[in-house]
Order: C-alpha cells, then structure tokens, then sequence
C-alpha cells in the first residue's frame, strides 16, 4: 500500500490528534492544579459551576495521591458522568410528573445528584452510613440540590424518582426503596468484585435484578470505561482496569410505557469529556495503526 492511500484511509475525527501536544499540556497542568488542591473543585465556597470548570477526568477515574482509603470514598466520585445520560434520566423524570422530585438515596456530597439536578429536577440527597464521605466532602449546587440529614429509612418527604447510585457494597437497599412506591427508580451500578474481599463493588447482585412484579424495567445501557484509558496514550500516567457500569430505569406500572428519551437531541459534553473523547480517539488511532502494521 503506498503513502497516499495509507492517507486516504485515515479517518478524518484523527485530525484531532493534530493538536495532541498542546492539548496534552494543558491537561497535565490541569492535573497537577487538581493534585495540589488549587483547582476551584476543593473550595466548597466556590458557585458549583466554577468548581466544575476545566475539571479534569483524571480526578474522576482516580482518586487524588493524598487520600487515606481508611478514611475517605473516592475523591469525587466514582466514575466519569456523561451529560447525555443526565439529560435521559431527567427527560424520564418529567414524563412522570409536572415538577418530578429525585430522591438521592446515597448523595455522598452531591455532585452527581447536582449534575442530574442542573438538567431540570429538584434533587434531595440523603445519607447512608454505610458510606465513608468522598474526600471532597460537599460538591453540590445548591440551586438544584438539597441537602438532607435523613437516612434511607427515614424518608419522610414525597417524592417521584428514586436514584441509586452506587449502592454500598454488599447490601441491598431496593426494599427500603421500593417501600415508598417511587414512580420510577434508576440504578447506576457495576458488577465489578472486589479482589480482596471478594464483595460486589456495589450491591449485591439481586439488588438491581429483582424488584416487585409492578416495576417494570424500562431502559438500560451500559458504559465500559477501557482498561488504560490514559496510560495507553500517555504511559507516565497510571494504568488503570477496564470497568464497565451500567444505569437500570424501572418504572411502576402505570408508568411503564413513558418515553424514556432514547432520542433525544445531544445535549452539549462536560469539560471532562473533551478529555475521554481525546483518549478514545488516540486509542482508536493506536489500534488502526497496529492492524496496518505501523508499531505504536
């Protein structure tokens, strides 16, 4: 094959790679900013929206160095978000009631909650003692998302969406939820198991799968994050393991047939989205240039 049709068969989204240098650049000094807490994320007096301005994925793969595992969750949260999925789980929301209240069973410090808030939903967030607090402990919005001191059992407020996010290992919360008879209840969850306790990272398995006959599971998609998302394509940062997480949509019956937005126009990407769409396209590079025998 010769120079220009090895041209021609390069696809034209790796024109973005053209810029890899400067891009990369400017991802590490975001990284370093984050690592030695000068990025806005850290400052809980900060408006959410410049806490979460040119936040880097790395902190959302990774927890930060300085994190005692004995004391802290992750730092912020337990995986990247996508704004396309906010944007689903709150489409199904409104479709279920007028001005749709989410109730956050494990808020942790309300970033995620936030982020499904800011798309048009009241979010309030409860605690459960089963989980340790993220490192950075508050990282909310308070425009969207309130704060309450009750626990899973004390619910005592109505409210239209259940979220679970990350049940805590090894127990099943989804009686507790499906209690208080929620129109739909969304789990965001993974299969993974620990290697050292040999426990469910989150839940236990009939948790997400076995639920009273009147909920219905309506959607489901799953997101596998590939094993070394950033040490493929940039080696002096840490490889990490493949981890797939899947989001449940249940709705009571007479929900069941809602539209649940699998649709619905691209909503614009997180800033840590950039970054992803960077990494797999450099990764898709690698492999289109291994299989022509280029050696990467």
């Amino acid at each position: 094959m010769n120079d220009s049709q090895n041209i021609r068969d390069i696809p034209p989204h790796f024109e973005k790679l053209r810029a890899m240098e400067a891009f990369s650049d400017e991802m590490f000094n975001r990284i370093v900013a984050f690592q030695e807490h000068e990025h806005p994320a850290w400052d809980s007096t900060q408006p959410f929206e410049k806490r979460i301005e040119k936040l880097p994925l790395h902190a959302l793969v990774f927890s930060n160095p300085d994190r005692d595992p004995q004391v802290n969750a992750h730092t912020v949260a337990p995986f990247y978000p996508l704004r396309e999925e906010m944007a689903q789980l709150a489409h199904c929301a409104r479709q279920v009631a007028d001005a749709p209240v989410v109730c956050d069973f494990h808020s942790r410090n309300g970033f995620l909650g936030s982020l499904l808030g800011r798309e048009g939903v009241k979010v309030i967030g409860l605690r459960d003692p089963a989980d340790k607090p993220n490192q950075i402990a508050d990282f909310f919005d308070s425009a969207v998302f309130e704060r309450s001191e009750l626990d899973f059992q004390q619910v005592d407020f109505p409210f239209d969406v259940a979220l679970s996010i990350w049940m805590p290992a090894g127990v099943n919360r989804t009686p507790d939820i499906v209690r208080q008879r929620p129109k739909l209840i969304v789990f965001i969850h993974t299969d993974h198991v620990d290697e050292s306790s040999g426990q469910p990272q989150t839940g236990t398995p009939e948790a997400f799968r076995e639920l009273p006959s009147h909920y219905h599971l309506i959607a489901q998609w799953s997101i596998t994050r590939p094993q070394d998302l950033f040490h493929e394509v940039w080696p002096e940062l840490t490889p990490s393991l493949e981890e797939t997480r899947h989001v449940r949509i249940y709705a009571d019956e007479p929900y069941r047939h809602i539209d649940v937005g699998a649709n619905l126009d691209k909503a614009d990407p997180y800033v840590w989205e950039n970054e992803l769409d960077m990494a797999l396209t450099a990764i898709e590079a690698k492999r289109h240039l291994r299989e022509r025998g280029f050696p990467v």
